[in-house]
């Protein structure tokens, strides 16, 4: 691609409609297609931010793709699901795509309401095999037409499901096709046995085709009529053409894990060759049995900085395109803020260790990782496996610290209850991205965590304010003797004096109190992790009006000291609380139960709604929960005129 933007509107993508509107393209027309899809890309992300170098290196293959097979009669399914631009681009919503990730714009993932050839909603890894194969499964089953075609790449085959999934394939023997996007990354760089990436060589490519060239398919046609026209010795017949079968390939061909599960395996093959991809996909497409195409391809093609760099461009929020430099915010954030306390922790406690699931740099440990190698373990798209594995690391006497976005640890539940939860270890969770993440969507929301882990014995859920608060909390829990799990936002560190107090088990701190004529206010605050901001702008609205309100901040999501709470509740006529998670589950509920005991105080309570929030910004998207200063203000002034 050319390093430059175009400005023409008259160009072939520009005409693109539907994925009908490329098959009639030639070879010279489909090249300059894919190099127009690049500078769309690279130029909306520039302005938007998203995730740029997985879908740079993904456009000769979705061009492939649709070449071959019809959407939406064929199901094509995109692991992980932000490598969908180019789908995007060529399915009608070209238009559209400026709006990528802005608020009432199109997503970032594969969205069923957008389009049609949207087969499924997907933004988390590993989930491709299984959903196509369930797919298929119900295609055969209602007699309808059409293959299902897993996409997965960007590591998501490092996933424990991706595998699970295969295992039932290979069983069932159906015609799934894996795509497997070979670009040596997840987000980090890839981890684990299965990431040596093998060197394509023409001969080694051409063989592993030999199984669906249509003499093979034609002889294995006749093979099986024999078979099962015999009378006898079927049993003996089958097994002297599995190991002659087997004998041949081993003679040209290494096995790999793939025939292993059941599949049938081509490859390795150039993922920027459109030609030689749609040869191979026209060919699978008669094959009735399961088979993965290994490709290979560059992820950031066609862009040199993301080329070069493609860990730091995988998800960018904003760069320019002349020089490729990424923005960088000048405010400390949560995320730069716990890096530095690791390296600092980890310069206090040896036994201070890190583990992270394929988001080493995501997560803030890339400093403990080049500081302190052999403490730092990155057990790839796994996060069931990375609490568990921390489990035994706590077990062994270490002090393991669990780096993992609030979304993702959604998917191990069940190992934080059953093997960190119950038999009380000292292992901490710090959850990045909790509460509302921009720009990704329903798919990435870290709202649910409070509800997940506030029921859950012997675990304590913090949840910090600002710089000194999120400081103090790591102290105090590499100190706990038990799980904790920290929450901390999208968002730039707050300062504040009142957060340099010690943590006292399931007590917060008064950030603002004053006194009135006739003694303390009427009305008090009450935050907890990200909405400290929120209620500060509250407080500041009210003196505006000639109103002073109190402001205390809870720390705890789990335990709370409910005598403590209740003391300091009673003293006022109004308890406002609004916290950064869904109302039901949540902080909220607790507190109401508690003010019962107090039935001369009212309260006003804000949590996210029951439903999935979409992508915007983080202030458009508390607005639209309708946990904005502006409302909570509107709502006390019209609670004080009553």
């Amino acid at each position: 691609m050319d390093q430059k933007k175009s400005d023409s509107n008259n160009t072939i993508l520009s005409k693109i409609t539907s994925p009908k509107d490329i098959k009639s393209l030639s070879k010279k027309e489909l090249e300059i297609l894919a190099s127009e899809i690049r500078q769309e890309i690279v130029s909306v992300v520039e302005q938007n931010g998203g995730h740029l170098a997985s879908n740079l290196g993904a456009v000769e293959l979705t061009l492939a793709l649709h070449l071959v097979f019809s959407t939406p009669t064929d199901a094509i399914l995109f692991d992980v699901g932000h490598q969908c631009y180019t789908h995007k681009l060529i399915t009608g919503r070209y238009p559209q795509f400026k709006t990528l990730r802005t608020k009432g714009g199109i997503s970032g993932f594969p969205h069923m309401s957008e389009s049609v050839h949207d087969a499924v909603n997907a933004g988390h890894a590993s989930t491709s095999i299984s959903t196509a194969l369930g797919i298929l499964k119900a295609k055969q089953m209602l007699k309808k037409p059409g293959k299902a075609i897993a996409v997965i790449g960007d590591g998501a085959l490092t996933g424990g499901m991706a595998f699970e999934a295969m295992n039932h394939a290979g069983h069932l023997q159906d015609d799934l096709i894996v795509i497997l996007n070979d670009n040596d990354m997840s987000i980090s760089r890839n981890v684990g046995a299965l990431s040596s990436r093998p060197k394509p060589t023409v001969i080694s490519s051409a063989i592993s085709q030999l199984s669906i060239h249509p003499f093979v398919l034609q002889l294995k046609k006749v093979v099986d009529w024999v078979e099962a026209h015999l009378i006898v010795g079927k049993s003996l017949f089958r097994m002297l053409r599995n190991r002659i079968k087997k004998s041949i390939k081993a003679l040209v061909l290494k096995e790999n894990i793939f025939d292993q599960l059941g599949f049938s395996y081509i490859g390795p093959i150039n993922g920027h060759s459109i030609s030689q991809m749609q040869k191979v996909f026209s060919r699978v497409k008669k094959v009735k049995r399961p088979v993965v195409i290994h490709l290979l391809t560059h992820k950031g093609k066609g862009y040199k900085p993301a080329e070069g760099d493609p860990i730091n461009y995988h998800g960018v929020g904003g760069f320019h395109f002349t020089d490729g430099k990424i923005d960088k915010k000048s405010s400390l954030n949560f995320t730069d803020l716990f890096s530095s306390i690791m390296l600092d922790q980890g310069k206090k406690n040896k036994k201070v260790v890190a583990v992270s699931a394929a988001m080493i740099e995501g997560t803030g440990l890339a400093a403990f990782n080049s500081k302190y190698p052999s403490r730092c373990f990155d057990v790839g798209i796994a996060e069931q496996h990375a609490v568990t594995f921390a489990a035994g690391l706590a077990v062994g006497g270490l002090r393991p610290v669990v780096a993992i976005y609030s979304t993702f640890m959604q998917r191990a539940i069940d190992q934080v209850i059953h093997d960190v939860a119950i038999p009380n270890l000292p292992v901490v969770f710090v959850m990045s991205r909790s509460g509302f993440v921009p720009d990704d969507g329903e798919t990435h929301q870290g709202l649910f965590d409070i509800s997940l882990f506030r029921g859950v014995p012997n675990l304590t859920l913090l949840s910090p304010s600002g710089k000194e608060d999120f400081i103090s909390m790591m102290d105090y829990s590499l100190r706990h003797n038990g799980p904790v799990v920290i929450r901390i936002p999208k968002d730039v560190c707050e300062t504040s004096i009142a957060f340099s107090k010690p943590i006292k088990e399931g007590e917060g701190v008064f950030v603002s109190k004053s006194t009135t004529k006739n003694g303390r206010p009427s009305i008090l605050l009450v935050s907890l992790g990200g909405t400290y901001k929120i209620l500060n702008e509250v407080s500041n609205n009210l003196a505006h009006n000639q109103i002073t309100s109190d402001h205390y901040n809870l720390r705890f999501a789990k335990p709370l000291n409910r005598e403590l709470l209740l003391k300091t509740f009673s003293s006022y006529k109004l308890v406002v609380f609004a916290e950064e998670a869904v109302a039901l589950g949540g902080v909220g509920e607790e507190l109401k139960t508690i003010l019962l005991k107090a039935p001369s105080v009212d309260h006003l309570f804000y949590g996210a709604p029951d439903n999935f929030i979409p992508h915007a910004t983080r202030r458009e998207l508390f607005k639209l929960a309708s946990i904005d200063s502006g409302t909570i203000t509107k709502d006390i002034l019209a609670y004080l005129k009553k």
